[in-house]
């Protein structure tokens, strides 16, 4: 038992590090002695993340048989197993099952919406013309193609060692890099590929990953994914994972120089798969980024007119869905082509296209056979003027791993437009009741009308909230944040898909805080009064510094300062030294008890702050006879929260 733990570890840590070739080797070995649950889940997602269809459907079928009770996303991947080795009926029949475990997920949607068109999709009639370029295609990978005048540049792992699938799967192949092969010496019949060069020098080509290249309309800008290395340092994120990023470089002297990496680039997540507009003015790419709709979606990203960058844009929920959108390619039409899981179709990754009108993109356009295969069809590109254009695909009868097809759009496509599902936006933002300050980070929890959780959402900076739901369905909203307390709203969504629905929280602070006259936050206690002219703890006051210490320690985040106030009488500079040792005497108290002096500070403010109008100093010309009581009140101590 020991030795079966130690090895599903190493198994576990090749899968985590995406090395999936690797880890199908371990799992696959500890599943013939011993088939646990997590031995078969985690190697038929080594199977389905490096695109072996027919062993991920075979390890998910014994999935499903010995662990009936599975999470909705397996049951889509054994779905989409299924479709890609052609077996479509028991593939529609777990559609449904996703379908009826995650409803409120597009995925399943699109499917129960649109079945019927399956058909149309795989045997209707053709809209291009598809051949496969095996004289430049290798058993390896070769995929991404970019028009570059007569020639064509592409990305192909030909020497190095490891290479990353789609930009996330490692499959034990050599790392990509990017090649070029002139027009007129590609053909369909099978070739030694000695007509294809590498494009770069090894600045450009580097001993990691580049692929998917797209120019600025001069052609004096390129931009390139690699993955997160440049000047020879190669960096991961937290997690010890690398990845993605876009760089772009510019053409000087006769050579591709100073490459920077964009600014929205991050070492905690991937950028990739550029296309630049025909104007130069936008960007298109495919990104992980938090904030999104699904696995990666696409993104926009405004090139302005001095070469920076405006802020990353998402497609929103007509283009991404909660599985993977990826190679954007924007055509010179504006036509935006690109693969999606997510959307209905024939297979894995099939190709769409869609268009902006009136701002807005319409609902995408599956290309069909033969376009579309049971497998993955990537990186589409066609050029308007001779409606000529390129493919990449997984699918049977290939040279490799990928290949590269040639693609000849028919003179009158027909197209099928599946209608997209009624979806409304419903949007609000969570504020402080008293104040209404935005509250970024409350947690937004959406429920269906059983109580099953749909999706779980923090506000972004602004406090700001969004969700796209499904027409003519009841839900509730929970809205909670450290601190105060919770909320919940319950509504239904209309039939009206363009109207956006507001629904906006603002929570109460908790019992054991309270707002100040001044409008600050403090910790809710009974007033702490000190003796006149005194600074010593008296017994009463011991008594609230104890549940300052309790409120310390239940909130371990918290951060206060001790503010100290005295009463009008005496001198000025008098009441402030004594108000500032009174503040020191609370806060030495409360370290006493055990808390830490990094979360508390003192400060005295005098007679600066009286709650009542008892100036009764000489200094003072509108003097006000009070009484012992009223003095009192003034000489007191809060604790207001510097930090949460």
């Amino acid at each position: 038992m020991l030795g079966q733990t130690k090895e599903t570890k190493k198994a576990d840590v090749h899968f985590e590090n995406l090395s999936y070739v690797s880890a199908a080797q371990e799992y696959k070995k500890l599943a013939e002695d011993n088939a646990t649950e997590h031995v078969l889940q985690r190697l038929g997602d080594s199977y389905y993340f490096n695109v072996k269809m027919q062993e991920a459907s075979n390890t998910y079928s014994k999935l499903f048989n010995n662990f009936p009770t599975q999470k909705p996303e397996h049951i889509f991947r054994y779905a989409q197993a299924l479709r890609a080795t052609g077996n479509f009926n028991d593939s529609d029949a777990w559609m449904k099952k996703f379908h009826e475990a995650k409803k409120n997920d597009s995925r399943g949607i699109h499917f129960t919406d649109h079945e019927a068109t399956l058909n149309e999709l795989r045997k209707g009639k053709p809209n291009y013309t598809v051949s496969n370029l095996r004289s430049i295609n290798t058993v390896n990978s070769d995929f991404g193609v970019t028009d570059y005048g007569n020639t064509i540049l592409f990305s192909s792992p030909r020497k190095g060692n490891i290479f990353v699938k789609r930009g996330h799967t490692r499959n034990n192949k050599n790392f990509l890099d990017i090649y070029k092969v002139i027009k007129e010496k590609i053909t369909t019949n099978e070739g030694d590929n000695s007509d294809v060069r590498p494009m770069f020098t090894d600045e450009i080509n580097s001993k990691y990953h580049e692929s998917s290249v797209t120019f600025s309309p001069d052609r004096q800008t390129m931009y390139f994914t690699r993955n997160n290395y440049n000047k020879g340092v190669y960096k991961n994120d937290k997690k010890g994972y690398n990845n993605l990023k876009i760089y772009k470089s510019v053409w000087v002297y006769n050579e591709w120089t100073n490459i920077e990496e964009l600014p929205f680039n991050s070492n905690e997540y991937s950028t990739g798969h550029p296309s630049v507009s025909k104007d130069g003015k936008k960007l298109y790419f495919a990104s992980d980024m938090p904030g999104g709709i699904g696995e990666t979606d696409i993104y926009v990203v405004a090139i302005n007119a001095d070469g920076s960058f405006g802020t990353p844009q998402n497609l929103g929920s007509e283009v991404n869905t909660e599985g993977r959108e990826m190679f954007p390619f924007i055509s010179d039409e504006d036509v935006l082509y690109f693969s999606s899981d997510g959307h209905f179709g024939i297979g894995a990754l099939d190709v769409f296209a869609t268009k902006k009108e009136k701002g807005e993109y319409k609902t995408p356009v599956n290309l069909k056979a033969p376009v579309n295969s049971p497998l993955d069809d990537f990186a589409f590109s066609i050029n308007p003027i001779d409606r000529t254009g390129y493919l990449s695909s997984n699918r049977e009868g290939g040279v490799g791993d990928d290949d590269i097809y040639a693609v000849v759009e028919l003179e009158k496509p027909e197209v099928i437009v599946v209608k997209p599902p009624c979806m409304q936006v419903v949007s609000g933002v969570v504020k402080d009741k008293k104040f209404k300050n935005p509250l970024p980070g409350a947690k937004l929890v959406l429920k269906d009308a059983n109580g099953k959780i749909v999706k779980e959402v923090y506000a972004d900076t602004n406090a700001l909230f969004t969700f796209t739901l499904p027409c003519n369905e009841a839900f509730t909203l929970d809205a909670t944040k450290e601190y105060y307390e919770p909320d919940t709203a319950s509504f239904v969504t209309t039939e009206n898909k363009d109207l956006e629905l507001d629904l906006d929280f603002a929570l109460d602070i908790i019992s054991d805080f309270a707002y100040n006259e001044r409008g600050e936050l403090i910790i809710k206690i009974e007033p702490i009064y000190f003796d006149y002219n005194k600074s010593n703890i008296r017994p009463d006051a011991a008594i609230e510094l104890n549940h300052i210490t309790s409120i310390m320690r239940k909130y371990q985040k918290l951060v206060i300062r001790s503010s100290s106030h005295t009463d009008a009488r005496g001198k000025e500079r008098y009441n402030e030294a004594l108000s500032d040792r009174r503040a020191k005497s609370s806060v030495a108290y409360i370290i006493e008890k055990g808390i830490s002096s990094s979360r508390i500070t003192g400060k005295g403010f005098g007679e600066t702050r009286l709650v009542n109008d008892c100036v009764d100093n000489d200094t003072h010309s509108n003097r006000v006879k009070c009484t012992k009581d009223q003095h009192q009140a003034n000489r007191r101590t809060e604790f207001v929260i510097v930090k949460m």
